[in-house]
């Protein structure tokens, strides 16, 4: 059965953005990009957070450089979107931050009795594409929530702690008190 491979055998690495699709095919080393996994980039009340009614913001914030897959950021996105949603009743603000742009390859090689007569080995080996990534610096920003009470943003912090299983890196939650825009 084909199973995506460990986040380890990408995350740790020093990839390089092999992204290119051209119209000339000698000169395109990317034939198909996989679909994006993150359904939606912006959640919640986008207009109370430009107004200033969510004053309070939480950050999350990676402490290496990392590339994270989409499927997991977009795991993480539903987990915090449906808990946010349920302590504010609505009342947030929430956006994933990270685009996924990196295309992940993989060289599929055949293992046990017989692959030595049915694998082409290291002949062509660029690999297809499996999948997509976002490639982020130490100090990057994944997530962001903006609420209005205390008791909320104690809720956010706690969920941003339960999605680092998820996640293939060290966090932080950075806090900031956003003031409201004069006019």
């Amino acid at each position: 059965m084909v199973t995506l491979r460990k986040a380890a055998a990408y995350s740790k690495s020093n990839a390089r953005p092999y992204t290119r699709i051209s119209k000339k095919k000698s000169k395109s080393y990317i034939k198909s990009v996989p679909p994006q996994k993150i359904v939606k980039f912006s959640m919640g009340l986008r207009g109370a957070f430009d107004e200033g009614k969510l004053p309070l913001t939480l950050t999350l914030v990676t402490e290496e450089n990392i590339q994270i897959r989409h499927n997991a950021l977009e795991a993480c996105r539903q987990y915090i979107n449906k808990k946010v949603d349920e302590a504010t009743s609505g009342q947030f603000f929430f956006r994933v931050i990270v685009f996924p742009h990196h295309i992940q390859r993989e060289h599929r090689m055949l293992t046990g009795a017989g692959a030595d007569r049915m694998s082409s080995g290291m002949v062509l080996s660029f690999g297809k594409a499996m999948g997509k990534a976002a490639m982020l610096r130490k100090g990057g920003k994944i997530f962001f929530v903006a609420v209005n009470s205390q008791k909320a943003l104690k809720i956010v912090r706690e969920t941003y702690k339960e999605i680092r299983s998820k996640l293939p890196c060290k966090t932080k939650a950075v806090f900031e008190e956003v003031k409201a825009k004069v006019v």
